[in-house]
């Protein structure tokens, strides 16, 4: 076992380090930062998320992508390490041996990427969803062959299945083809009677990479994921449209949160698939976010909601696409603003951008948020290995 290496914050909080971690009390969140894993010379680690799987004796589950350090999107092998002791120590990164990329019949490379794991309770299963990423002779992607993927983990018997893929229907509801959909980097929701309610987004045109997002109501046996119905349907005219998009239950409603290339749109909805008119994120002074062309997602923390991103104005004009540092803040879920009193730093900037990140809920008072160092390579920081990062939140 290894454990992880605390990471100084560059920040006037009081710290405390404790057990290999660093902890900033910001009222009324407890921030503590460790380290899951390193890349190595030649690879880095991108696309890292968490589980917490609720077997008898519970753990939890990291997979991350192995992925070249130039370049983009070069995804390899899907990897795997559990800790077992609330993320003090964590295993070896290991090979998920049928998240392999492998080169298809007609020349092809296909892979698993941008992987959401999440435990579902009603099946006791570790159900992964996110895209294929496919790369013609292995070096062209071809993003117009994107299909919603998902593999299933059985803890009992320590096995990942199969690659799937999700049947959609031919057409959305203006009558357009659901070209190329993908649930990449897409945080999901549960509900009580093991539906799952899984943010998609797709293309209309395939001569327009215009994305439109959706929530999909899908049913899961233990195996398969079944597409049952989505509702509205969600767009911009502009650039790449609303894409990456995220959902989460607070109370009786339900919120979407939806990427785009100059922005970043807000949506709610009282039965989680059918949203009313998004509008832009802004803080309650009505001032914009300044989050864009990068996601966001969700986090419940003492019957209060969270959204993580990253935004412009943090004195981080020398980050690509001002992907660091990694905040946190809370929503007013009426007004549907970030409330700027509250916003934390959730993980400093450090040379890197810090966009991709994922959220496990672990408790009412506690989420994890996991998220891999990008573009060390390039940097201030060339030479060394990036980093998967856990920001562990916590109500004081």
């Amino acid at each position: 076992m290894k454990t992880p290496t605390f990471i100084l914050l560059g920040v006037a909080f009081a710290i405390t380090v404790t057990s290999g971690r660093t902890t900033v009390a910001q009222s009324p969140l407890q921030i503590t930062l460790s380290t899951i894993a390193q890349g190595d010379p030649e690879w880095d680690w991108t696309q890292a998320r968490t589980a917490y799987v609720a077997t008898a004796a519970p753990y939890w589950l990291t997979t991350m992508s192995r992925t070249a350090k130039v370049g983009t999107h070069g995804y390899h092998d899907v990897f795997q390490c559990i800790s077992r002791d609330h993320g003090l120590t964590w295993s070896e990164s290991s090979v998920i041996p049928t998240l392999r990329r492998t080169t298809m019949d007609d020349g092809y490379d296909v892979v698993a990427g941008d992987l959401w794991p999440r435990w579902h309770q009603a099946t006791a299963m570790i159900l992964l969803t996110g895209k294929t990423f496919n790369f013609e002779d292995g070096t062209r992607e071809n993003y117009l062959r994107e299909k919603v993927a998902y593999a299933v983990i059985d803890p009992a018997l320590a096995t990942c299945g199969p690659l799937c893929t999700l049947e959609m229907p031919s057409h959305d509801h203006e009558g357009k083809l659901f070209i190329a959909p993908n649930a990449g980097c897409h945080q999901r929701a549960d509900l009580p009677n093991g539906e799952i309610l899984l943010p998609i987004r797709y293309q209309k045109d395939a001569h327009k990479r215009i994305y439109t997002s959706i929530v999909a109501r899908l049913a899961f046996d233990g195996h398969t994921l079944s597409y049952i119905e989505h509702g509205s349907e969600h767009t911009i005219s502009t650039h790449r449209g609303l894409y990456e998009p995220s959902v989460t239950q607070f109370g009786k409603e339900f919120f979407l949160t939806m990427r785009a290339d100059d922005d970043a749109f807000v949506a709610k909805s009282s039965d989680g698939i059918h949203y009313r008119a998004h509008q832009p994120w802004t803080f309650d002074d009505g001032q914009p976010l300044g989050s864009y062309h990068t996601q966001q997602h969700w986090a419940t923390i003492s019957n209060r909601l969270y959204l993580i991103y990253t935004r412009r104005g943090a004195n981080n004009d020398h980050i690509m696409r001002h992907r660091a540092p990694l905040f946190v803040g809370q929503v007013d879920p009426n007004s549907l603003q970030v409330i700027r009193s509250t916003e934390q730093v959730l993980v400093p900037e450090n040379g890197a951008m810090l966009g991709n990140s994922g959220v496990c809920q672990i408790s009412d008072r506690e989420a994890w948020v996991t998220v891999a160092e990008n573009g060390v390579s390039r940097g201030k920081r060339s030479g060394d290995n990036n980093r998967v990062i856990l920001a562990i939140i916590s109500a004081n």
